[in-house]
């Protein structure tokens, strides 16, 4: 029988180079990205409860009951809970409870925290001996990532597992099976300015797809030249990211993250909606020093980077019809609760 255990993981804001994670590009060029974790979690509970398996996700409002000799297989309902008991062998009795602070289809890499928070806590509820010292970072990112990914289907790249596995401001460099982090050591003060100046808007649930993934990687295999030089643009606007972050310069950050927008909405015409040109328009009116859309694009989270007038890009997100996150800086990563 398994022991109760929980974790929690952040989500992340993706700086810059989000897409180069993604094979084939990442296996055959390398990616690079930069990110940070914020203070939206993703939570996860397992214990011995009930007759066979329960899975509840508290945030979508869905719940299942199987009997103890389900298989667990995809049907379209919560399979990356069902996926990792799989994956993990968790025998039945047992209750997976899960519950995210940020909003379903956010872009804010939402689902690789999910994998993480899950992955801890079932490490923790079938180990002998207890979270963290049960698998370390670089494993537990790596395990969430094959959850999703290989056991649940589900096409993407690596960066999320790993910012939330590890949490803080990083640099990292993909070149598949290999991850290297490089921690950005930024300065207290310029961390809490960029809080500050940092505008976080949801509007409304991303309609990318796998399918999407699938398109932008195929012209990529294919040679196509707009595709084939945005990614190589956004592994080198990455770097630019994170020297604009380590050197404190507000206004660089500002201009990498429009730049950044630029060439994801080359790999795919649909990146950007009729919801999110207004948005952006309404800020850089308010005076936004630039942004861009978080994770894929197609709806989701923006995040742009206030001119000396937070108030009035703040309010101006507000009137363009986009819902506001907090930003804060989550600097730990993954831990038991």
């Amino acid at each position: 029988m398994i022991r109760p255990a929980a974790a929690a993981a952040p989500v992340r804001l993706d700086f810059a180079g989000g897409w180069t994670d993604v094979p084939p590009f990442s296996a055959r060029e390398g990616g690079v990205v930069v990110n940070a974790a914020i203070g939206l979690l993703v939570r996860a509970a397992v214990g011995p409860e009930g007759p066979g398996f329960r899975i509840v996700a508290e945030d979508l409002g869905e719940e299942l009951e199987l009997p103890a000799d389900s298989p667990l297989t995809a049907d379209g309902r919560l399979d990356v809970h069902k996926a990792a008991l799989r994956m993990h062998g968790v025998p039945p009795p047992v209750t997976l409870r899960t519950r995210s602070d940020a909003p379903k289809g956010s872009g804010l890499g939402g689902s690789g925290a999910l994998d993480v928070a899950i992955t801890a806590a079932l490490a923790a509820a079938t180990a002998s001996e207890g979270f963290p010292t049960s698998m370390d970072i670089p494993s537990l990112a790596e395990t969430a990532w094959r959850l999703e990914t290989i056991e649940a289907g589900v096409p993407g790249g690596r960066q999320d597992q790993w910012a939330a596995a590890l949490g803080g401001f990083n640099l990292l460099r993909f070149r598949d099976p290999d991850v290297k982090r490089q921690p950005l050591r930024l300065d207290s003060a310029f961390r809490a300015e960029l809080a500050r100046r940092t505008v976080l808007c949801y509007t409304g649930a991303s309609r990318l797809s796998g399918n999407t993934i699938s398109r932008v990687m195929g012209a990529y295999e294919r040679g196509e030249s707009q595709v084939v030089g945005a990614l190589r643009g956004l592994c080198d606007v990455a770097e630019r990211m994170a020297e604009a972050l380590v050197s404190g310069n507000l206004f660089a950050v500002g201009a990498l993250l429009s730049e950044n927008w630029r060439l994801q909405q080359a790999l795919d015409a649909r990146m950007s909606t009729p919801e999110m040109a207004r948005l952006e328009a309404a800020v850089r009116a308010a005076g936004a020093l630039g942004g861009k859309a978080a994770g894929s694009g197609a709806g989701g989270c923006m995040f742009f980077i206030a001119g000396d007038n937070v108030t009035a890009t703040a309010s101006a997100a507000r009137m363009a019809g986009a819902h506001l996150l907090p930003v804060r800086w989550e600097l730990t990563g993954v831990r038991s609760c």
